[in-house]
């Protein structure tokens, strides 16, 4: 039951921070946000877990808090601060991988032998893994942001819940159904079916619990901000 425990308490903690980075330092520390979640995400979606007798992975919290920091981006500084935020944590992605590839060719000082076959256990999944978060992240994300930008122009200042959970549940289908299908090729189909639905069904109750957490970034004025008005 320690599983069951953990999570709801974790989803709250993980938008609560990203939140307040957000009161912190404002765009920045959205930015910030994006580049550290997109790597912290893809580490822990290597492992699996099992909630009330259903397989899921670990990350699709920190992967879900992606959502809500774009839309606080497209609502508080518009599409094009939005797409940027995509696009950097899509950069990071790429990096990320690259530099610890490149570190798995060195050969390790032979008494730390251990430390290296942990390293390797963890980062040699990375590829696979990432080619799938790569293109689950990019297209997932951009129609994100082009929808949560198409509904506020209907809708104005006005129905903040439905751009934020209508934008978000739509475009985590999308990165949920990419993921798996590139990340988990070759799996058993029960398995992966599993994961399927029970990533989906995480990431839809992330999209709601985000939206309480999407209003009160609303309403706030980031203090690096309100510190450059003052100066």
């Amino acid at each position: 039951m320690l599983n069951e425990w953990l999570w709801i308490p974790s989803a709250i903690l993980t938008l609560g921070l990203l939140v307040l980075s957000y009161k912190l330092f404002g765009r920045v520390g959205l930015y910030a946000w994006i580049a550290m979640a997109s790597v912290v995400a893809n580490i822990q979606v290597t492992q699996q877990i099992v909630i009330g007798g259903y397989i899921f992975t670990l990350g699709n919290i920190v992967y879900g808090s992606l959502y809500l920091a774009t839309d606080i981006l497209n609502e508080k500084h518009g599409r094009a601060a939005a797409r940027k935020g995509v696009w950097l944590g899509f950069f990071i992605l790429i990096v990320s991988t690259v530099l610890m590839q490149y570190a798995l060719l060195y050969e390790p000082f032979e008494e730390a032998l251990f430390m290296h076959e942990s390293f390797e256990a963890l980062f040699s999944m990375l590829p696979l893994i990432t080619l799938g978060s790569l293109a689950a992240y990019l297209v997932s994300q951009l129609f994100d942001v082009l929808v949560y930008s198409k509904i506020r122009a209907k809708t104005g200042e006005k129905k903040l819940w439905l751009r934020t959970t209508g934008s978000t549940v739509l475009s985590q289908l999308i990165d949920t159904f990419t993921f798996c299908i590139i990340a988990f090729w070759g799996m058993e189909w029960d398995i992966w079916w599993n994961i399927f639905i029970t990533t989906y069904v995480a990431k839809f109750v992330i999209a709601w619990m985000a939206t309480p957490f999407m209003y009160y970034a609303k309403r706030t004025n980031p203090q690096d901000e309100t510190e450059q008005d003052a100066a």
